[in-house]
């Protein structure tokens, strides 16, 4: 392609109500030569102001674009972006549902038609439920029930997968990199002096772990006793194509939102270099998942063109294991390499996610930072960018300090999205106990926000009411001073924020109904519970929908949802010694399905709320195009 397009990802809409309109998108030409034009009862056009816009590079901006509107008395508004001079739209032909010549949004202050999901692995063989989401919106638009238009997308976690990315996918970022002449960074520490190193040739591709630092972990009793005490810090078990550079990593979200990037650079005819010979049937195997993924892009980018769309990183946005123990922080932020690609990972996610949750908040917080940061990145040439080493070391620490990534949406119910990574309640007696998802700080804020409301949605990205078999295999290997292996990270695995939340729970004050979304895990389930010693009628709904395009590994987790329905009936032991005392749990069965609680294929979660913020559908829609059900028929915990 000898000619970028205006547009190379996006519009994605984001926080867009009856008082805000937010857009992000990335354009290969300066958003001052652009405008967006908004229809309401009138067409309005807006130029892009500096403070939102950010040129990464010759060939690169990305705006978060976010307007305050007076539109109470409309329910729909269009809009476009166009070229300042012709007025001629740059949106992709294919953008618009209908035949009008610019996108139709919904406007709504509700949150009671809601779809969520986590967990979007490009090259998971799983069929892309975000495509069969988009076949789902078109026809009920051009049916014209629009009532069968979701109010929101909650991405719950897990956009990108930073640790685990197929060997085409790497190649393909590389190509993205010097087609945009995006910027390059140096190293501390690390056996390569600066980006432009990590693909010369050096390190082949699925060798990246060779590169990643590693820490004498002596806490282990496991480990010392097998004499390995050596321990990588990037613990993924699959991260021989870990996301290292800030270039890496923009790339990357650009190419999962996106198709036009994977035809510029010639996809289909992408050949591998600097691989071993081992490795290449993998290579095969994944380019194959990976063109189907690619043939979906353009029905991805329309959907999220359309339907306000909020996100909330989990681990493999960062990494396996962020967070997950004192002795893992200890070890990933004394180490200088480890600090930048972890801050990485966070700017990358400041830019093309946090943004568009809160624009206001992150404005205020990081403009005046990055138009600084942003202006020292061009070097002498002008085709030739790279970031000052010492202004990028001093953003990273800022990024890894910041407590403000959780935000709320002022919608009926109320949503509370929970940052459960960077606020961590942290283990004093030992480093590699799992920290709690939440310090106590933390969950004051998280109570303040529900005190008076009679119904609230809250995202947590890791269920906080999770299978029980699970968690217990997760204890048993935190007890053997390994629990890195399972991922124990479960609000239960930490007394102190566990018994704080289900404090929160019980507060005469905190709402009736509680409704959880959560992502993660790789399966789907949804439990009730009932509070027993609480005087009102009050609920908990916990709704776990993942992945969107990932599953978990069977026969194993068949097995799994076996022995927990055998081994913690209601009379067994093991279900009294670990009963949750305040709390009656009850798992409602999936529908269409005989035994299992746990469903195993990619989806996007459907949740339809009553006036009472009551959930009164629960399902999941399949990217095979199929639906499970999840109505009121369950068994006790």
């Amino acid at each position: 392609m000898t000619t970028l397009p205006t547009l190379l990802a996006g519009p994605v809409l984001r926080r867009t109500n009856r008082k805000d309109f937010t857009v992000w998108f990335a354009a290969s030409v300066a958003p001052s030569t652009l405008r967006l034009n908004l229809w309401a009862e009138q067409c309005h056009s807006y130029p892009f102001p500096e403070s939102q816009c950010l040129r990464l590079s010759p060939k690169l901006w990305l705006v978060n674009f976010t307007i305050e509107h007076q539109l109470s008395t409309q329910d729909h508004v269009g809009y476009d972006i166009v070229e300042a001079e012709s007025g001629k739209s740059v949106l992709p032909e294919d953008i618009c549902y209908t035949k009008h010549s610019h996108i139709n949004v919904q406007l709504t202050d509700t949150a009671d038609h809601i779809l969520h999901g986590s967990c979007r692995n490009p090259h998971h063989p799983s069929a892309d439920s975000l495509v069969m989401l988009d076949d789902r919106v078109s026809r009920s638009i051009a049916s014209e029930q629009y009532n069968d238009t979701p109010d929101l997308l909650l991405l719950t976690g897990d956009q990108i997968y930073a640790d685990h990315i197929a060997g085409p996918t790497l190649a393909s970022i590389q190509k993205v990199i010097d087609l945009l002449a995006l910027p390059n960074e140096r190293f501390e520490e690390s056996v390569l002096a600066d980006s432009s190193a990590l693909h010369s040739g050096e390190i082949g591709l699925y060798e990246r772990d060779r590169l990643l630092p590693r820490y004498h972990d002596s806490t282990s009793r496991l480990k010392n006793f097998l004499n390995q005490q050596q321990t990588a810090i990037f613990s993924s078990r699959d991260c021989e194509n870990h996301l290292i550079s800030f270039s890496e990593f923009i790339a990357m979200y650009l190419l999962n939102w996106s198709p036009v990037l994977w035809k510029a650079i010639d996809f289909d005819a992408l050949e591998p270099e600097s691989i071993a010979a081992e490795h290449m049937e993998t290579w095969a195997k994944e380019k194959e998942t990976l063109r189907d993924f690619v043939k979906g892009l353009p029905k991805v980018r329309r959907l999220l063109a359309h339907i306000p769309t909020y996100m909330i990183f989990d681990d493999h946005d960062v990494t396996d294991d962020w967070n997950l123990t004192v002795g893992w922080e200890k070890a990933a932020y004394e180490y200088p390499f480890s600090k930048q690609i972890i801050g990485n990972a966070l700017f990358s996610y400041l830019l093309c996610q946090a943004w568009g949750n809160n624009p206001k908040q992150m404005e205020a917080d990081w403009s005046d930072e990055l138009a600084t940061f942003f202006s020292d990145v061009r070097s002498d040439s002008s085709t030739t960018w790279c970031f000052n080493q010492n202004r990028h070391k001093d953003f990273v620490t800022s990024l890894l300090r910041y407590e403000k990534w959780h935000y709320t949406l002022d919608s009926h119910p109320k949503v509370v999205v929970l940052d459960t990574r960077t606020r961590r309640w942290r283990s004093e007696s030992k480093m590699n106990k799992p920290s709690g998802l939440m310090d106590w700080e933390a969950m004051v804020e998280f109570q303040q926000e529900l005190l008076g409301l009679d119904s609230v949605v809250v995202v947590s990205p890791a269920p906080m009411f999770g299978v029980k078999f699970i968690e217990t295999l997760q204890a048993t290997a935190t007890k053997l001073g390994n629990p890195l292996i399972i991922d124990a990270e479960n609000w239960m695995a930490h007394p102190g924020s566990a018994n704080t939340l289900l404090s929160i729970f019980t507060h005469s004050k905190t709402p009736e109904n509680f409704v959880i979304l959560s992502g993660d895990v790789h399966y789907s389930f949804v439990y009730d519970v009932k509070l027993r010693f609480k005087q009102s009628d009050s609920h908990i709904y916990q709704i776990t929908c993942s992945g969107i395009k990932n599953e978990f590994p069977e026969p194993l987790l068949t097995v799994c949802d076996w022995l927990d329905k055998w081994l913690y009936t209601p009379r067994s032991p093991l279900n009294w010694f670990t009963k949750r005392k305040r709390l009656k749990v009850f798992k409602r069965k999936p529908q269409p399905s005989e035994h299992n609680r746990l469903v195993n294929r990619s989806g996007i979660g459907l949740v339809k709320l009553d006036p009472f913020g009551k959930p009164a559908h629960i399902s999941v829609l399949h990217g095979d195009g199929s639906q499970t059900e999840f109505p009121e028929t369950y068994s006790e915990d």
